[in-house]
């Protein structure tokens, strides 16, 4: 309209029919990469298509299964727990596992069996834990309460690599993850023992069975 074009010239400049171009305007149809192109350059117009970056994909790491069913065995039954909990804002994304004492305090939980990019994977940990609140199960996790603090904990699967990262940036994981491996492993098996805070655990997998650790593997100071 602002070039003064009929949609007819437009169309056949762009290869395509008069019916499909109007389709595509009143939203009725979509259209594919190479036709907008083709429309953005006989309009004269850039054409960009933006990936923005989230909080992780939801293509799984496959050997999450396992290691969050020994975690889940290892777990009192005192806490409640939940799976693949959804968040909308201001973070979307998934946890891949939730732990709460209602109204008391709740646990967002990733589980990884490597670890690529740290400084992305702690982003991404912080920013969905503090928008648990947005989930539709955050009534049942708070327990009614209006403000409940809300921790982090990283299950790590014990290999080279990871040990290798967990020593190599001991400090800047440990600012995220504060507390010892022990204290946590205790609070989460002992119904009597209180949460300390954010923390780290560890994993072994041996033929496709986890087996969750009650301190640091051998080698590894963080967290002792």
């Amino acid at each position: 309209m602002d070039a003064g074009l009929a949609l007819r010239d437009v169309a056949r400049a762009a290869r395509i029919t008069a019916s499909h171009l109007s389709a595509i305007e009143r939203g009725t149809t979509e259209a594919s990469l190479a036709v907008l192109v083709s429309i953005a350059q006989v309009l004269g117009a850039d054409f960009a298509l933006r990936l923005y970056p989230g909080t992780g994909p939801r293509i799984r790491d496959r050997l999450q299964a396992p290691m969050a069913e020994a975690l889940m065995r290892t777990v009192h039954p005192s806490w409640k727990r939940l799976v693949e909990v959804a968040v909308r804002h201001p973070a979307r994304g998934v946890i891949d596992a939730v732990f709460a004492r209602p109204a008391i305090i709740v646990v967002a939980t990733e589980i990884h069996s490597e670890v690529r990019r740290l400084e992305q994977q702690l982003r991404w940990g912080r920013e969905k834990a503090e928008s648990l609140p947005s989930s539709e199960s955050w009534s049942l996790l708070a327990g009614g309460a209006a403000r409940v603090p809300i921790e982090r904990l990283l299950l790590l699967r014990n290999t080279r690599a990871t040990r290798t990262l967990a020593n190599e940036f001991e400090s800047t994981i440990e600012t995220t993850y504060p507390a010892t491996t022990r204290a946590a492993y205790q609070a989460l098996t002992d119904p009597a023992m209180v949460f300390p805070g954010s923390a780290v655990l560890w994993c072994d997998l041996a033929a496709g069975r986890g087996r969750i650790l009650d301190r640091p593997p051998r080698g590894v100071s963080l967290g002792r």
